[in-house]
C-alpha cells in the first residue's frame, strides 16, 4: 500500500514537473519574441540618434547669444556694428596680416574685407571653418562688406553649394544673393573688346585691357540679349589656376557654365572660380 501510495506521488510529482517545464517553454517562447521587441527598440534609438545628425545640419546656422541673423545683418545700417557666425567658402588675400575671405552661412553670404589676421591664424581659416566675426558693415560701390573685424574660430563646418541664379540675371533681387557662392548656366562669350589690330577679343587683362598676364582678368557673356561682366580675380585666383587659362582660352561665341562668388561693382561683377565650356 505504501508502495502504491509512494507510486501514486512519484507520478503527482512528475505531472508536476512537466507542467514547469511549459511554463518555462512559454517563458522562453516569450523570450523569443524579446529581439523582435528589442529590434524594434533598437530602430526607435537609431531614429533618436539620427535626428540629432539632422538637427545639426538644418541648426547649422542657429545663431549663439547676441550674434545676428542674415536677416538682421542684412537690415542693419552702413557703418553699424554687426556680429556674425559664418563660414570660410574662400580666401582672397592675406597681406601685412591683414585677410579677405569670401564666407557663408545657410541664409546668405558676408565679404569680410582686410580683417586684421596673422599669417599662422589664415592658414587655419580653410573653407568650411566657422568663424565669429564682429566689425562694422560697410558699402562700396555698391558691394556690401564687413570691414575694422576681429574673429574667433568655433566648432563647426559647412561648404555652400553652387546656388544657380542663372534666372535672376538683370532683376532686382538678384542683389539679395550678393556675396553667395554662385552658378551661371547657358551664357554666351561676348566680345570684351579688342586688340591693337582692332580685332574683337573674348577676355581682357584689366578692366580696360591695359594690364597682363597675372591681372584680373573680365570677360563678358549674354543671356536673352543682355550681356554682362564676369571677373577672374587674380588675387582669388591667379594665373596658375584652372579658371584663368580656361577664360584665355575662350572664344566668341563659347556657350559656358560657369561658378563663382556674386560680387558686386557698380552692379553685379561675380568673381569667377570655374568656367566649363559646353
Amino acid at each position: 500500500m505504501k508502495k502504491l501510495t509512494v507510486l501514486l506521488l512519484i507520478c503527482a510529482l512528475a505531472v508536476g514537473c512537466a507542467g514547469c517545464g511549459g511554463s518555462n517553454d512559454g517563458g522562453n517562447s516569450s523570450d523569443s519574441n524579446a529581439p523582435a521587441e528589442s529590434g524594434a527598440d533598437q530602430d526607435e534609438a537609431d531614429a533618436d540618434t539620427e535626428e540629432p545628425d539632422a538637427a545639426s545640419d538644418d541648426g547649422a546656422d542657429e545663431k549663439s547669444e547676441g550674434v545676428m541673423t542674415y536677416e538682421e545683418y542684412a537690415a542693419a545700417e552702413v557703418d553699424s556694428e554687426v556680429v556674425v557666425e559664418t563660414y570660410v567658402q574662400a580666401k582672397q588675400s592675406w597681406w601685412e596680416d591683414k585677410a579677405t575671405f569670401y564666407t557663408q552661412d545657410k541664409d546668405g553670404a558676408y565679404f569680410i574685407y582686410d580683417m586684421p589676421c596673422s599669417e599662422e591664424d589664415y592658414e587655419k581659416l580653410v573653407p568650411g571653418t566657422k568663424i565669429k566675426v564682429t566689425g562694422y558693415k560697410a558699402e562700396w560701390s555698391g558691394e556690401f562688406e564687413i570691414i575694422d573685424a576681429e574673429f574667433e574660430i568655433e566648432d563647426g563646418s559647412y561648404i555652400a553649394e553652387a546656388e544657380d541664379v542663372t534666372s535672376l540675371l538683370g532683376k532686382d533681387e538678384l542683389i539679395d544673393h550678393q556675396n553667395k557662392f554662385v552658378s551661371f548656366q547657358g551664357m554666351t562669350v561676348e566680345a570684351a573688346g579688342q586688340d591693337d589690330a582692332g580685332n574683337d577679343v573674348p577676355f581682357l587683362y584689366s578692366w580696360d585691357g591695359s594690364g597682363q598676364d597675372g591681372d584680373d582678368l573680365y570677360f563678358n557673356v549674354s543671356l536673352d540679349g543682355e550681356t554682362y561682366t564676369f571677373t577672374v580675380e587674380s588675387y582669388l585666383c591667379d594665373n596658375t589656376t584652372d579658371v584663368y587659362k580656361a577664360v584665355k582660352e575662350l572664344k566668341i561665341g563659347d556657350t559656358v557654365d560657369m561658378e563663382g562668388f556674386l560680387y558686386w561693382y557698380e552692379g553685379v561683377n561675380p568673381h569667377i572660380t570655374s568656367v566649363t565650356v559646353k
